[in-house]
């Protein structure tokens, strides 16, 4: 082998799902120059190596492409989330307090404390959210601020003062700030069904300056990494403004430190100013601009805000103003003219006919040939609608937020009309492209591996079975929405995706295999190693000196640094602990440890301490 043109890295005894019809299973890799050189048998792959390959060796782990999530807010989730605590996974609403009195202990004035999302009342063993009076008796002084889905925010007495309600504030349009018998604020603020409320109030904290927020984005990507999350579509986001709010990214992007790939879509911010602001961006952007790393995608999910249907299954589905039309149709022949995709957020059919019959309007004018735009969600389209979808070439991307949801649709709906919210194996038998992703961070959690547990066994994150057998996907046609069919999503199609000769070598090496754990154990998997482009990203168990090293998080109250992100449940986080120690019970003093911790009942809010105190930091898996 020509030293030139030797691997610079080998993968071997693996168990490689590569989704490539043409060669779908291997058992080693070979990468060059960030793309696969050759994907087979490990004979045939070890004839590829020079003097200077690097050989890792996969101990007969299942491996999979790097998995792509089609609608994400990372951009805007990174800016903050080291400043939040993340109740995503966590089973009981006491260890979700006692992690909450943990952190305020440590938060000092005048920063608050915030859970932002991730989470539902139905995860809980409880099956109820916390109430203000429980907030205060943990929190008398210390501002927090808890959002609930696309619902409700629940504040403290402190957030309250803080953020300056009274009894003479107003209720915003779309939103209700709940009040007691005087008239004085209780501490609920909910939608109705408008999520502006909940986020404007969010937005009067204090924020992490520029370097902290470098620090903060850098440590999400790594927890995506952690799940085995190579790629990304950003799908804007309510006060992520273009190009001020772009700036973070942009910097770590040209440090060479992005470890997942963005595609970024822009977001209007401001009602009635839509038109503008995209007449604005095709003049100085455009799709495509930009490297496999970081690149433009195109507009929405906000295109008009008369077009928004928040999916709050708590209140009535909201009828779309009269004027919908008319403010969306400039805006859709504008992008046609200049050959920008989009997407645009759509909970309800009602809302999407509308929209269709716009664009089934423009592109009589404008064909739509060759402009992948879509759908974002989609719980409630018909048949008819996905047809229509199918006729103009366009798509759907589907996130879990059913997953979290679900109990609320069933309660408004009944059971029956919940079988196919959304209907994706319908749409998948009538020629739509469809994605998967999350929706993450607020109304959703960021796991993957949630969004595949949903889509295989039709259950919701508090166990509640949704969808008939006739309506989940097997596992590899789950797994493909995850992967290569989220590249039409992106206009990445062929480069990445798969584990195949000549695109991105992007790939996930799991705690388990995806394709043999019982259903219930896929929302447990991990990633045990994740490459991108070649390059190891993030490691665990045997895997853990391949991870680059990352500064702690900042600033040092942070409730990264002290509880991480997604919290396992129990007996997932025992395997994940004994795993990255790599040991079993019986060894050393972290056998032992483990072991006693296990048997005590060890909350997850003092993990930290605990394994602290032993020298030990398999806490944070």
């Amino acid at each position: 082998m020509n030293p030139t043109s030797a691997p610079d890295l080998i993968l071997v005894n693996g168990r490689f799902t590569t989704l490539d019809m043409s060669n779908p299973q291997a058992d080693a890799v070979a990468v060059r120059d960030g793309r696969f050189l050759g994907v087979g048998t490990r004979q045939d792959i070890m004839k590829l190596a020079g003097a200077q390959t690097k050989v890792i060796d996969l101990n007969g782990r299942r491996a999979i492409p790097g998995l792509i999530d089609s609608h994400m807010h990372i951009i805007r989730g990174g800016l903050n989330y080291n400043m939040e605590l993340r109740w995503d996974g966590v089973r009981s609403l006491a260890d979700a307090m006692r992690m909450l009195k943990d952190q305020v202990a440590r938060t000092p004035a005048p920063q608050w404390v915030r859970v932002v999302g991730g989470f539902t009342e139905h995860q809980f063993a409880e099956k109820r959210l916390p109430t203000v009076e429980e907030l205060n008796a943990v929190a008398p002084d210390t501002p927090v601020f808890i959002i609930h889905l696309y619902d409700r925010a629940i504040l403290n007495g402190a957030a309250l003062r803080a953020v300056g309600y009274t009894r003479d504030t107003p209720n915003p349009p779309g939103g209700e700030i709940l009040r007691d018998a005087r008239g004085n604020p209780t501490g609920l603020l909910l939608a109705k069904p408008n999520a502006t409320i909940l986020y404007a109030t969010l937005a009067k904290g204090p924020k992490l300056p520029p370097e902290y927020q470098k620090n903060s984005t850098r440590h999400f990507m790594r927890e995506v990494n952690r799940l085995g999350v190579t790629g990304v579509i950003d799908a804007g986001g309510g006060y992520q403004n273009y190009p001020e709010d772009y700036s973070i990214i942009e910097e770590l992007h040209k440090e060479g430190q992005l470890t997942v790939r963005l595609a970024y879509n822009l977001f209007t911010q401001k009602p009635k100013e839509e038109l503008s602001d995209f007449r604005t961006w095709t003049s100085k952007v455009k799709p495509g601009q930009g490297d496999d790393l970081y690149r433009h995608n195109g507009a929405g999910e906000m295109l008009v805000y008369t077009a928004a249907d928040f999916e709050d299954f708590r209140v009535e589905r909201p009828d779309m103003a009269p004027s919908m039309e008319a403010d969306l149709e400039p805006v859709i022949r504008l992008l046609a003219e200049k050959r920008w995709p989009w997407r645009l957020h759509a909970t309800y059919d009602e809302t999407i006919s509308r929209a269709l019959d716009v664009y089934e309007k423009v592109s009589k004018d404008i064909p739509f040939d060759g402009l992948n735009w879509f759908f974002d969600h989609a719980e409630t389209i018909s048949d008819r609608n996905i047809d229509r979808i199918a006729a103009l070439g366009g798509g759907i991307a589907v996130q879990h937020r059913m997953a979290y949801q679900g109990e609320y649709f069933v309660e408004r709906y009944g059971a029956r009309a919940a079988e196919a919210t959304p209907p994706v194996k319908k749409m998948l038998e009538k020629g739509v492209k469809v994605g998967a992703g999350t929706d993450a961070t607020r109304v959703a959690s960021y796991n993957p591996w949630v969004s595949l547990y949903w889509l295989t066994t039709g259950k919701t994150v508090g166990g509640m079975s949704m969808y008939p057998q006739a309506n989940l996907l097997d596992r590899e046609t789950a797994l493909r929405l995850w992967t290569e069919a989220n590249t039409w999503f992106s206009s990445e199609v062929g480069k990445k995706g798969q584990i195949k000769v000549g695109q991105l070598a992007d790939l996930a090496v799991l705690s388990a295999d995806y394709f043999s754990v019982p259903g219930d154990e896929i929302q447990d998997i991990t990633s045990v190693m994740t490459i991108l482009g070649g390059r190891v990203v993030y490691g665990d168990g045997d895997f853990g000196k391949l991870s680059p090293e990352i500064p702690p998080a900042m600033p040092d109250w942070s409730p990264v640094r002290h509880v991480g992100g997604y919290q396992p449940r129990p007996q997932a986080r025992k395997l994940a602990l004994n795993t990255a120690c790599g040991c079993a019970t019986s060894c050393g003093v972290h056998g032992h440890a483990h072991a006693k911790a296990w048997t005590s009942g060890v909350p997850t809010s003092d993990e930290s301490s605990f394994w602290g105190a032993l020298g030990c930091s398999c806490w944070a898996f």
